[in-house]
């Protein structure tokens, strides 16, 4: 079945079968009609409220609240901006600064920050759900080209920049992921990923449009490995969604197997490289279950291109590919404007119906990446790849941003924030590699003077400093302390040498 509307495709549900189970916490099961009947307020609350062209943030968590919001939005003819409730104030203010929005729903405590958009708190939210809500003129909600969602990613100059994803384009993948994955009505989805990390998009709409349900994991028990490993065998979900480093966490639990946790039928993976060692042992722990790899950046729709793991697959290739290209979407590979020979590598360049139309408010950094390549929209993504025989396979980053437990960063976003660090006089942050995976973010530092008679207690203080401005995940594992940082002949700090050395050992 191919969706046409995403909200008419949800909203089906809550008419049809409002009884249908659509979140399930530990302590307490929503349904679809519960989710209309939200949407439906919060999207009557903007209608009437807020002028129609704004964007709207939702701030919070995994809660159900943040769904309502969301829907409530396109309804209403709003895109959203998730932003997750661990992200520091610094951050938070940049996004606040290029999205402007009209309104802030506030599901979790907004923090300490000045704003002109109203913030509702999740008080009125929930009052505003419980109000009968008449309107003389019908819903206006998110439709073709127009933006339905905006997440935002690492940028180079330390700001971020707002990736915005139309209807038509989730359109695109949504009925790929519906079609190409097994997936069927009514199955319960894991849904780990923050809401402002596009891989949670795999799982959100895909459930929601299919009749789905989906099953939180709170951060807390993420965090917890004692915590985690109980609840994982006790998982009763058939579509596992993450990013493969989260999985290697998981695989660390013996009892994390097909015996006991019987249900799982599909893993989707996606954000980050499958590791080969990941992949073979999934394998022999679900033999019964359909292994996906993805690949894709948030600029194209959370993913383009998708492969089920063998084991013959695996014999096949040294490095695990990233599958083949979904029917409606074109890669090059390209050298600056020309494509390259067949099997040579060069940059993966992704043409069509998911490519954002840009960044929002941001025409400098749309131009550089953005572009129209044989009649459809098309984005550079500064991945290396090569075709063969119709398979993608990623050969590594071409610029300096990498991957690390699923997330994108910008190296250069956080040699930014850390020359800010009062203790830091320059520095340049550089990947550990581990079977072409990102292990660890290593920092040079050339520092200022100071008082501390330990290098570990000094690398304390930049990260509490740095802390305050990025997000943890951003935060460099190992320092390194060094008189002057290396520079190329052109007098550029020189970032290849440096990862040669780290990687070198």
């Amino acid at each position: 079945m191919t969706i046409l509307n995403i909200i008419d495709a949800i909203d089906r549900w809550g008419m049809k079968e409002p009884n249908r189970p659509v979140y399930i916490e530990t302590n307490r099961t929503y349904t679809y009609g519960e989710l209309k009947r939200d949407s439906d307020a919060v999207a009557a609350y903007l209608q009437k409220n807020i002028g129609h062209s704004r964007p709207v943030v939702v701030y919070g968590e995994l809660e159900f609240e943040m769904l309502a919001c969301f829907l409530g939005a396109s309804k209403a003819g709003h895109a959203y901006i998730p932003i997750e409730a661990h992200t520091p104030k610094d951050r938070v203010e940049m996004i606040l600064e290029v999205a402007d929005p009209a309104v802030i729903f506030s599901v979790k405590e907004w923090p300490d920050l000045e704003t002109a958009a109203e913030i509702v708190p999740l008080e009125k939210i929930q009052e505003i759900c419980t109000q009968s809500w008449t309107l003389n003129v019908p819903f206006e909600p998110v439709v073709d080209s127009e933006t339905y969602y905006i997440i935002f990613t690492s940028g180079t100059t330390g700001v971020p920049k707002g990736v915005q994803i139309s209807h038509a384009n989730l359109l695109s993948f949504v009925n790929w992921e519906l079609s190409d994955f097994g997936i069927t009505e009514g199955m319960r989805f894991l849904a780990q990923a923050p809401y402002s990390f596009d891989l949670s998009v795999m799982d959100l709409y895909p459930a929601l449009t299919s009749g789905g349900s989906l099953t939180p994991m709170r951060k807390e028990i993420i965090n917890d490995f004692k915590q985690l490993f109980t609840v994982l065998p006790t998982l009763e979900i058939e579509v596992w969604v993450s990013t493969p480093s989260f999985m290697d966490i998981c695989l660390m639990e013996p009892t994390f197997d097909g015996e006991h946790v019987d249900r799982l039928k599909v893993f989707l993976f996606c954000g980050e490289e499958l590791p080969k060692a990941t992949a073979q042992k999934l394998l022999e722990r679900f033999p019964k279950a359909h292994v996906f790899n993805t690949y894709g950046p948030t600029e194209a729709t959370v993913a383009i291109s998708g492969v089920e793991i063998t084991h013959e697959l695996l014999e096949e290739y040294s490095r695990v590919p990233i599958g083949y290209v979904k029917n409606d979407t074109n890669v090059y590979i390209m050298n600056d404007e020309s494509e390259v020979s067949a099997e040579e590598v060069g940059e993966i360049v992704i043409a069509g119906p998911s490519v954002s139309k840009g960044y929002l408010n941001n025409q400098e950094k749309t131009d550089a990446a953005f572009f129209e390549y044989k009649g459809q929209p098309a984005y550079r993504t500064g991945d290396a790849g090569k075709l063969k025989e119709g398979m993608l396979i990623y050969d590594g980053r071409i610029d300096f941003q990498v991957k690390l437990h699923g997330y994108r960063i910008e190296l250069e976003d956080i040699d930014h924030h850390l020359a800010e660090v009062s203790y830091v006089k320059q520095a340049a942050v550089v990947p550990k590699y581990q079977n072409h995976k990102v292990q660890q973010l290593v920092a040079f530092v050339v520092a200022n003077p100071h008082s501390f008679e330990k290098e570990f207690k000094l690398s304390k203080a930049i990260k509490a400093e740095l802390g305050l401005s990025v997000m943890e995940y951003m935060i460099p594992q190992k320092f390194i302390y060094v008189e002057q940082l290396p520079l190329t002949a052109n007098g550029k700090i020189d970032r290849k040498g440096l990862m040669n050395e780290v990687n070198a050992t």
